[in-house]
C-alpha cells in the first residue's frame, strides 16, 4: 500500500494529502479481527516513514467513519501503537506519531519477511492487555531505573525476589486480600504454575495423593501428575469444592476457592471453615490458588481463605500476568515457615533469581498508587468486555450463561442435542476463542459447556463474535452446563 509521497514533510501536508485514509480500507478484514489489522498497517506506514515522526493521526472517531469500523477498533490500535511506542497521546489535541519510532527501510518490509505473532481469537482465555496509560507509565518507570541502574541489576540476587517488592506484595495481600503475611514469607515467581510447581516438590513426594477440584484447572491438574501424584477429584457445586467427599491418606488439596476454575462459583465460608479444619486435622495441605481474585464487579474482592487458616496450612499462589499481562512473568507465593527454605533452594537452583528490573518497575507501580488506579480501570474495562460477551451469546435463544460477577471468564451452557468438543469448532469457526468444559473433569462424568474468557478484548469485537456464534449453533431450548 502506498500513500501520496509527493507532498513535503510539512505536517499538515501529510494529513491533506490522505483526507480520508482510503487506501487502509482493503487491509482490513471484513469484521472480527480489525485491530490488529489496522495497528499492524499504521505501524508499517509509520516505520516506512509513510506517516512522518510528529504527523497527527486523524480523531478515531472521524477515522472509524472514513473506514466504516468500530470507534473501538481505531482506539484499540491506536493504543496499541502508544504502547509499542509508535504513537503518544496529547491531552486536549490529539494522538501523534512519536518523535523517535524504530526505523525499517522498505526493502525489509515485505511481508514474508517479518514474523508476527498470531493474535488469539476472541474470547481466548489467558489474554490480558493492560491499558496505555499503564504502559506508559510501566515504560517510564522501566527508563528510571535504566536511566541510573542500582547494583542488584549486575548481579544474583535473593532467590525469594527482592525485599522492596515483597515489601510491597506482603502491604497489598494484607490489605486487598486479607493475607497473613510478611515479606519473608514471599516467593516471587514467574507466575502461579511455578509456584505450583515450587510447592509441589517441596511438600509432596512422587505416589501421594493430592485431591483438585472437579472439573479442574488443566495446567494445575498437569502440574501435578507430572511430578507423580496421584488424583481425586472432589465433586464442586454452587458452594464450591466439598471436602466431605475426602480421600483417606490425601496430603493435599488444590482449590481455586475465590472464583473456581472453571466454573466460576465461589466457595462458602462453612466449606472453607471444613477444608482449614481438615487441613488441621490430617496434617494435610491446602494450595489456594487466588489467580483473579481482582475482578470482582459487585462488592470487594473476597478475603482469601489463607487468612483464616491460624495453623499455617495454606499455601497462598498468585500471579500479576492477569492483572497486568503475561509477559510481565511475575507472581508471587505466600509460603508456610516449614516449607520456605526448602522452596527456596529449589527457587536458587532452577531459576537463581527473578528478572530484577521487571521487579523494581513493578515495585514503584505498586508504591507509588499507580497499581491501585490500573486496577480500577481494568475492572471496568473487564465488566464491559464480560456484558457485550453475555449479550452476544443470548442474542439467539439457543444459549445459557450464568452472568459472573467476578473473574475473567464464563462457562456457556450449549443446546441438548450438541456437545461441547462439537461446539468449540464451531466457535472456532465463526472467530470465537473457547474451550469445552468437558475435557476439565477428573474423575466424575464430565460436564457439557464452553469456557469462554473476556478479558484483552475489546467490547465491541467480543460482542460481534458471539453473536457470529450463536447464530451458528442450531436452534433448540439451552442445557445448563
Amino acid at each position: 500500500m502506498a500513500l501520496d509521497r509527493k507532498s513535503t514533510n510539512s505536517r499538515q501536508r501529510i494529513q491533506t494529502n490522505i483526507p480520508d485514509w482510503s487506501s487502509l480500507v482493503p487491509v482490513l478484514p471484513a469484521a472480527g479481527r480489525r485491530t490488529p489489522a489496522l495497528y499492524r498497517e499504521l505501524r508499517r506506514l509509520i516505520e516506512a516513514g509513510d506517516i512522518p515522526p510528529g504527523s497527527k493521526l486523524p480523531p478515531s472517531r472521524d477515522l472509524a467513519q472514513r473506514l466504516k469500523t468500530s470507534r473501538g477498533s481505531v482506539v484499540a490500535a491506536f493504543e496499541m501503537l502508544i504502547a509499542e511506542g509508535y504513537a503518544v497521546a496529547r491531552t486536549g489535541a490529539g494522538t501523534f506519531v512519536a518523535d523517535r519510532v524504530p526505523s525499517m527501510k522498505p526493502a525489509m518490509l515485505p511481508e514474508a519477511e517479518v514474523v508476527e505473532p498470531k493474535m488469539p481469537l476472541p474470547g481466548t482465555l489467558g489474554v490480558a492487555m493492560a491499558d496505555a496509560r499503564t504502559l506508559n507509565i510501566f515504560r517510564t518507570l522501566l527508563s528510571r531505573h535504566l536511566a541510573r541502574p542500582g547494583p542488584e541489576h549486575f548481579q544474583y540476587g535473593d532467590p525469594r525476589g527482592g525485599l522492596a517488592l515483597r515489601e510491597a506484595i506482603a502491604a497489598y495481600l494484607r490489605q486487598a486480600r486479607g493475607v497473613r503475611c510478611e515479606a519473608r514469607s514471599i516467593i516471587v515467581t514467574t507466575g502461579t504454575q511455578q509456584g505450583l510447581d515450587l510447592v509441589i516438590r517441596s511438600a509432596l513426594s512422587p505416589g501421594d495423593r493430592v485431591m483438585v477440584e472437579d472439573p479442574c484447572y488443566p495446567s494445575a491438574r498437569a502440574a501435578f501428575a507430572g511430578n507423580g501424584l496421584h488424583l481425586s477429584g472432589l465433586a464442586v457445586d454452587a458452594e464450591g469444592a466439598d471436602i466431605a467427599g475426602a480421600v483417606a491418606g490425601a496430603r493435599a488439596a488444590y482449590v481455586t476457592p475465590s472464583h473456581q476454575f472453571p466454573l466460576g462459583v465461589t466457595m462458602s465460608m462453612r466449606r472453607r471453615l471444613a477444608l482449614v479444619d481438615w487441613a488441621r486435622a490430617t496434617g494435610g495441605w491446602i494450595v489456594e490458588d487466588d489467580y483473579d481474585s481482582e475482578f470482582r464487579f459487585a462488592g470487594p474482592p473476597l478475603a482469601a481463605m489463607q487468612g483464616m487458616d491460624d495453623s499455617g496450612r495454606v499455601i497462598y499462589l498468585g500471579t500479576f500476568s492477569k492483572v497486568l499481562f503475561p509477559g510481565l512473568r511475575l507472581g508471587y507465593a505466600v509460603i508456610p515457615d516449614p516449607l520456605l527454605e526448602t522452596v527456596m533452594a529449589l527457587r536458587s537452583r532452577s531459576d537463581r533469581s527473578p528478572p530484577t528490573l521487571a521487579e523494581a518497575a513493578l515495585t514503584d507501580l505498586i508504591r507509588e498508587g499507580h497499581f491501585a488506579a490500573h486496577l480500577r480501570r481494568a475492572r471496568r474495562r473487564a465488566q464491559a468486555a464480560r456484558d457485550a460477551l453475555v449479550a452476544g451469546l443470548l442474542s439467539a435463544g439457543n444459549l445459557s450463561v450464568d452472568v459472573p460477577d467476578q473473574g475473567l471468564h464464563l462457562v456457556a451452557g450449549l443446546p441438548e442435542a450438541l456437545g461441547d468438543l462439537a461446539a468449540v469448532e464451531i466457535a472456532r469457526r465463526a472467530g470465537l476463542g473457547a474451550r469445552a468444559l468437558s475435557a476439565m473433569a477428573v474423575t466424575r462424568p464430565p460436564r457439557q459447556g464452553l469456557v469462554i474468557g473476556f478479558s484483552g478484548f475489546a467490547p465491541d469485537v467480543l460482542g460481534a463474535a458471539a453473536r457470529r456464534f450463536a447464530d451458528a449453533m442450531p436452534r433448540g431450548g439451552p442445557r445448563r452446563p
